[in-house]
């Protein structure tokens, strides 16, 4: 079971030091792998990579909660359409995968044990959705 309250904490205080991450995150997200830059070519305004960041973290929260099937199914479905721009799964999963690694840069020193084995068990969460269908 994630402890929600250590990843809620862990996103109020990121949001504290980085009023807007998602610069960094989606250079993680490039860095990761090259195929994703792209695929924004015409996200000129960064509406979509917002909309993409936001929804990413509305499932995490509510994954980590676990109080709704919702972010559930919307992860699954973000899967099936993604797979038409030639993603897989995996690949799906390196958004959360740089938005954890961004946010574990920001947090620095408070960056604990405690607080990787919690993200680590979210993120192993969020890459089961789906794999049983």
């Amino acid at each position: 079971m994630i402890n929600s309250a250590i990843i809620t904490s862990t996103l109020e205080t990121v949001s504290e030091r980085c009023a807007d991450p998602k610069g960094r995150i989606f250079a993680r997200l490039y860095a990761l792998d090259a195929k994703f830059e792209p695929l924004f070519v015409m996200d000129t305004d960064g509406g979509v990579r917002g909309s993409m960041l936001e929804t990413s973290l509305n499932c995490m929260i509510g994954v980590a909660e676990g109080q709704s099937e919702t972010p559930r199914l919307l992860i699954e479905a973000a899967r099936m359409i993604h797979d038409g721009y030639g993603l897989t799964p995996a690949e799906v999963d390196l958004m959360f995968v740089a938005m954890r690694d961004v946010f574990r840069e920001i947090m620095a020193d408070d960056w604990t044990g405690q607080v990787d084995a919690e993200w680590t068990a979210l993120l192993a969460e969020l890459a089961a959705i789906g794999a049983e269908a």
